[in-house]
């Protein structure tokens, strides 16, 4: 087996370690180097605070705006947008799940969660990690259709857009051993997620598919994102069995602290959201 020199060593790329899956990969994803676009992601941190702060002057000016017109339709170009979001994710997800399960399954769990991410700028893999980091970029547009179209635009819909880019690209300039989790989570939930709009964009939902399996899988996301930056900020802190130095472990404690609240109040959030939409209104439902 030829290995891959990536930063100056033998780099073993996933599908070498499971050669099965090597024809499902490009030879521009083998021997793709993603170290030139992260050294300019990390020379370009105000690109995020920028973005953010005109998405935020878009929804206040916007609904603005928009509140004396009428509403736009744009019911295909969203699907269209959502049909894109939806296979890209499952794409990602194709490429970052395998890795984070055959990790988790192969690997004592603080390694996981603390190794150095090679895989951030590495070949095979690393252009997946990379393109999600950047995506979160364009998914800002989803909001851009909540206030062309006048259609409610809640406290967690812009506030996860603005702290997932936010964290996002913190975490991948400043390589989070333990980012493969949040990446592979979030590209599976946003495979299904975007999805399902695709398809109510289209009015195509089976009858058969209820919502609260998206709300599901975003709650699990959460839980398992808090527990995941739980146990590295103990790691990061007091040490583990494979990283006794303390402090050792892969990741800022700035970042820990931030992922941390982040983290702890999208849970909060989405299963407010949770109760609100099938608890009481099912119960409202039932009363009338």
């Amino acid at each position: 087996m030829t290995l891959t020199v990536f930063r100056g060593k033998p780099f073993v790329q996933f599908w070498q370690k499971v050669p099965v899956l090597e024809p499902l990969y490009t030879d521009f994803e083998k021997n793709y180097d993603g170290d030139v676009a992260l050294r300019v992601m990390m020379d370009n941190n105000w690109v995020p605070i920028a973005s953010i702060v005109a998405y935020l002057l878009f929804c206040y000016f916007g609904q603005k705006i928009m509140k004396d017109r009428k509403p736009f339709d744009l019911r295909y170009t969203l699907a269209a947008w959502n049909l894109f979001l939806s296979l890209f994710s499952f794409w990602g997800a194709a490429r970052t799940v395998p890795e984070l399960l055959y990790n988790v399954f192969t690997k004592p769990f603080d390694r996981t969660v603390c190794d150095p991410a090679v895989l951030y700028g590495g070949p095979g893999n690393g252009l997946a990690v990379q393109l999600f980091i950047l995506s979160k970029l364009p998914e800002l547009i989803d909001t851009v259709f909540i206030v062309l179209r006048k259609k409610p635009l809640i406290f967690l819909h812009w506030y996860h857009h603005v702290t997932v880019l936010a964290y996002c690209w913190h975490s991948y300039v400043t390589e989070n051993g333990a980012g493969l989790y949040f990446i592979g989570m979030n590209y599976t939930v946003h495979a299904v997620m975007y999805f399902y709009y695709f398809l109510m964009a289209i009015r195509a939902i089976p009858k058969w598919f209820p919502s609260w399996i998206i709300t599901s899988m975003q709650i699990i996301q959460m839980v398992i994102g808090t527990a995941v930056v739980g146990f590295s900020m103990y790691y990061k802190n007091y040490g583990s069995p494979n990283y006794a130095e303390v402090g050792s472990c892969n990741v800022t404690t700035g970042n820990l602290v931030v992922g941390g609240i982040i983290y702890a109040s999208y849970l909060y959030l989405f299963m407010e959201f949770a109760v609100k939409r099938y608890i009481f209104k099912s119960k409202g439902a039932k009363d009338e």
